[in-house]
């Protein structure tokens, strides 16, 4: 009787390593890698364990973190869908993956403000955590060089990055996302201080409409206990304050989006 060979495993990072080397890529960021879609307008947006911070002075390779934030965008985005907010994502694909609609990101960072942190405690002199009287709307020049500097509307209109109804289209699409992200927050116990979202223009024929695009995840937001104030978000990496992967597994697991027993495993997730 013959025994039969033993098959060997194929690991999983070399088998997702040889895929990702036959297809086009489009783009490297700091956090993702896109890749051209398998049919026309689609793209494939590769979540990577690499985290940066303060304009990628400091950088670090997470373990996970880049399945959590896949995991969680996919939260949000198929959240903002179910209650008519436009977005380019189409599906999950994998673990790291989704398929999501090719579009022309606006060069704006949106970031919509509840609570004064970070830069804008910094410019203004206001405590972090005070609360704002109402949602403030900034936006930021998208470019890595300058240091993604501040902009008004006025400079939007003048250099010509989106027009005067794209701004208003913008700063709805933005407060409809802060509704929702705050109401969602709020009801497993965390407070929703600030985001960030980018803007992406989809061309159908002649009509253009505008939809949330990149990602909503813990690495575009500050997210605080309500209780305890403890920090669920980048500002974790930023400041040393302990484990990223652990606090975006919290966020993740009280919101049901991890199991319970697999917190401590993110990379488990299919």
């Amino acid at each position: 009787m013959r025994t039969p060979k033993r098959r060997e495993s194929f690991p999983l990072d070399r088998l997702e390593g040889s895929l990702m080397a036959r297809r086009k890529k489009i783009y490297e960021g700091k956090a993702k890698i896109l890749y051209e879609g398998p049919e026309p307008g689609t793209i494939v947006q590769y979540f990577k364990d690499d985290a940066t911070a303060f304009n990628a002075e400091k950088k670090d390779v997470i373990d996970g973190k880049g399945v959590l934030n896949n995991r969680l965008s996919e939260f949000f985005m198929t959240g903002l869908a179910q209650i008519g907010v436009p977005t380019h994502f189409i599906r999950r694909l994998n673990m790291r993956e989704q398929l999501v609609r090719s579009c022309e990101i606006v060069p704006l960072e949106v970031i919509v403000r509840n609570y004064a942190a970070g830069s804008m405690s910094k410019r203004l002199g206001v405590d972090e955590g005070t609360q704002l009287p109402r949602p403030i709307v900034e936006y930021c020049y998208k470019d890595d060089a300058l240091g993604d500097p501040l902009v008004s509307e006025e400079h939007i209109a003048a250099f010509g990055w989106a027009s005067q109804q794209d701004m208003d289209d913008i700063l709805s699409l933005a407060l409809r996302v802060n509704d929702f992200m705050s109401g969602v927050m709020y009801s497993v116990g965390i407070r929703l201080v600030d985001f960030k979202i980018e803007i992406g223009r989809v061309y159908e024929g002649d009509y253009q409409r505008l939809v949330v695009a990149d990602e909503i995840s813990p690495d575009s937001c500050r997210l605080w206990d309500i209780e305890t104030g403890q920090k669920l978000d980048k500002d974790v990496f930023r400041r040393d304050l302990g484990s990223l992967t652990d606090a975006y597994s919290e966020v993740a697991r009280r919101l049901g989006v991890l199991p319970k027993s697999n917190v401590s495993k993110p990379t488990l997730i299919n």
